[in-house]
């Protein structure tokens, strides 16, 4: 269990909040927003709400510091839903995925993965293990998300000090922000894809029980089939060298071998072992009055899927590499995983120079397993609790902000023979803030950030703090009703190692590897600057930004080219590394006819990542990628026809393959019989017309799990 201090601690933040809620409802009849929580009596489509407005820090008037933020809503969500959260942001720009397989994806921001970027479920961590290793799911269903936001940029230090990358939020809506003004609301939302015989359903309702209490239930399941791919399932390098094994195999007599060598190289159409199934509900209550709010919820989680196999690596487990004479072959790997979650969320007016505190708080209880066939490989546990707590300063001439402080504890377990990362406890506290300046045509931003973490591990003997200062510093201007705006952000970042960079040393089953890591790394720490431009006019939208960091000590996995018990070896290293890249889009109404707007607009983003004093490339970066589409909308239809192109890699680490380039094409359409504002949209769209070979170079198993091939995709939304 997380240590008792952290329990006291988070019970000391949520104390005041009742007695105040008290007190302030007696005092206001009229009150702010408070966290986000939009104070009204009535809601529309607040399943997936297109409102773009940025609410996972609206303490902030604009937080322009956060230079690069996009909000995925809407029909635009429904459209884009998939199982996990990773391969549901791809359209945005300076996204793609780890793609590890279609039950563990998720997002890279800019270039990073893993611990630099924070997924978050409603400004708190998902309290699960998907920051560990690529094969671990994200615990959160896109399905039953209202908004999705991603955050790059600086001011991301607000959630964490490690979050260099930058954030994704998702916002659901298990604790309640408004009391529905109808006797309930519910929102609904189906579909199905044909690419994995992919179907899912998920709804959401909330009931008024009284003008200041609101009930929530949600619930959502999908059950997928293997992936359809176009092609071969190897790519050309690999399936070269399994081809070239299959040979040997051959003159040496061994025939059984090499047929089973030539089957897995010429396997085309679909890939093995990448079914899944996910199982998601969860409730909450919560009182919004105009003092302030407060709400629960509780939640549960449960997904299977498969993880495909690296070739060359089925027989890996045995001794020596080979298989025992006589030892059965092992069934494929599969994941069995479920999380029991708990939330609060509070707010309270206060009045003077601060203007309200905010708390939010979660609890998870998490498990998964690993297993070989029918046999059970290895069980990771974690159990984490993450609060938060703001005091929000009222708004002086111009200057608003927020100070406050973030605690987190985890325990983290491995139970099984090839438990690569010993049991170990992860404890942090933090202190933060940001501050904002309008003068005018001018902005200031300030933001600040201290973290202290303990990584201890008893079995091996490890016990460490780090202590990390952030700090960032943004200026804007913004000629009044120009729609213009230019700015600059400059930033000094710095993260502890995570548990498993430290201590990771052993066999992986699911990602197929023997993983090192070093206990002796130091923090990464890094130098960052963006300069962005936005014009935002009434037909033309342009945004662009370009940034760079400057590492010290940077943390990365590469492969070694050494072998382990026939598993290839990923070793942690730490070096000095330099990033630097542009993002940018723009959008075009070009006419508006026959009731119709047509539109065109675009997408561009590139990443350079090096490794100082020779290192080479950084692993796993993604290369240029342009998108651009046309659009006809209207009040009741919307049509759409897109074009995504993605350059070859060939900047490539040691050991590390190529990636090809691809261009996908793309069509959508969206019908509201009843209107904008009918509550009722029904969406079918084309993906991967051509049915192309495709593969993300970011993704760890790109080699051997390609994107799917041609998916049409059929849905429905609901909102009454």
């Amino acid at each position: 269990m997380p240590q008792i201090k952290y329990l006291l601690s988070t019970a000391l933040l949520i104390s005041p909040i009742a007695p105040a809620l008290a007190q302030q409802e007696a005092q206001h009849s009229t009150s702010p927003d408070i966290s986000g929580v939009q104070q009204q009596r009535g809601t529309a489509d607040d399943f997936h709400n297109d409102d773009a407005i940025v609410v996972t820090a609206p303490y902030v008037k604009k937080l322009d510091i956060l230079a690069g933020t996009s909000v995925l809503s809407g029909d635009k969500l429904t459209e884009d839903l998939r199982g996990q959260i990773g391969d549901s942001l791809t359209s945005l720009p300076g996204i793609s995925s780890t793609s590890f397989a279609p039950g563990a994806s998720r997002p890279v921001l800019r270039g990073f993965q893993g611990p630099r970027v924070k997924v978050l479920t409603d400004g708190i961590g998902s309290l699960d293990a998907s920051n560990t290793s690529v094969d671990h799911a994200v615990t959160i269903d896109p399905l039953t998300a209202q908004r999705i936001e991603v955050l790059r940029g600086p001011a991301v230090l607000l959630f964490g000090g490690d979050a260099i990358g930058g954030a994704v939020n998702v916002i659901d809506k298990r604790i309640p922000r408004d009391v529905p003004d109808e006797a309930f609301h519910l929102d609904a939302v189906g579909g199905y894809g044909s690419a994995a015989n992919d179907w899912s359903i998920g709804g959401s309702l909330d009931v008024p029980l009284t003008d200041s209490f609101v009930f929530h239930v949600n619930g959502s399941y999908r059950n997928t089939g293997d992936v359809n791919i176009a092609g071969f399932v190897l790519a050309p390098e690999l399936r070269g060298e399994v081809l070239a094994a299959a040979a040997e195999e051959t003159e040496e007599g061994h025939l059984d071998e090499a047929a089973e060598l030539t089957e897995t190289a010429n396997r085309r159409g679909s890939v093995p072992n990448t079914a899944s199934r996910t199982v998601n509900a969860a409730t909450g209550l919560a009182y919004i009055g105009d003092g302030g709010n407060i709400g629960f919820s509780v939640g549960y989680y449960d997904t299977d899927y498969g993880i495909p196999t690296r070739p060359g690596t089925e027989h890996a487990h045995t001794e020596g590499g080979a298989e025992e004479e006589g030892h059965e072959e092992e069934g494929p790997v599969t994941i069995g995983l479920k999380q029991y979650r708990a939330d609060l969320r509070a707010g309270v007016n206060m009045g003077g120079f601060f203007e309200s505190l905010n708390l939010r708080a979660g609890y998870s209880d998490y498990e998964h397993t690993e297993y070989e066939g029918d046999e059970v490989g290895t069980v990771f546990q974690v159990e984490g609790i993450e609060a938060r707590a703001e005091l929000v300063q009222s708004n002086r001439n111009g200057w608003r902000g927020v100070v406050g402080t973030q605690l987190l504890a985890r325990d983290f377990n491995a139970i099984g023979a090839e438990a690569f990362v010993p049991k170990n406890s992860v404890e942090s506290w933090a202190l933060f803030t940001v501050q904002e300046i309008d003068l005018g045509n001018f902005e200031v931003e300030a933001a600040a950030r201290y973290d202290n973490t303990n990584i201890s591990a008893n079995a091996v003997n490890f016990d460490r703090s780090f202590d990390s200062f952030t700090g960032a510093l943004g200026f804007a201007y913004a000629p009044e009703q120009s729609g213009f705006k230019i700015g600059v952000n400059l930033s000094r970042s710095e993260r502890a190692p995570s548990a498993e960079e430290l201590l990771s040393d052993g066999p992986h089953i699911a990602t197929q590897a023997y993983e090192t890591g070093n206990p002796d790394f130091s923090t990464e720490k890094s130098w960052g600057g963006e300069l962005y431009a936005r014009w935002d006019a009434n037909d033309i939208q342009l945004s662009a930004t370009v940034f760079a960091n400057l590492f010290n000590d940077y943390i990365f996995e590469a492969e070694t080219g050494v072998e382990e018990g026939g598993l290839p070896i990923f070793q942690y290293f730490q070096q000095d590394a330099t990033y630097y890249g542009v993002e940018a889009s723009a959008s075009f109404t070009l006419a508006h006819a026959g009731g119709f707007d047509f539109v065109t607009d675009g997408v561009a983003d590139y990443i350079h990542a090096n490794i100082k004093d020779g290192g080479g490339p950084v692993p796993r970066i993604p290369p240029l990628r342009l998108l651009g589409g046309i659009e006809a909308q209207s009040d009741a239809v919307d049509l759409r026809a897109e074009l995504e192109w993605s350059d070859s890699q060939n900047r490539v680490a040691a050991f590390e393959t190529s990636t090809d380039s691809f261009t996908m094409v793309n069509a959508s359409a969206a019908w509201r019989p009843l209107g904008k504002n009918g509550g009722v949209t029904l969406l079918a769209s084309a993906n991967n017309i051509f049915d192309v070979n495709a593969r993300r170079h970011a993704s760890f198993t790109k080699d051997y799990v390609p994107l799917s091939g041609r998916d049409i995709r059929v849905s429905a939304k609901f909102s009454f």
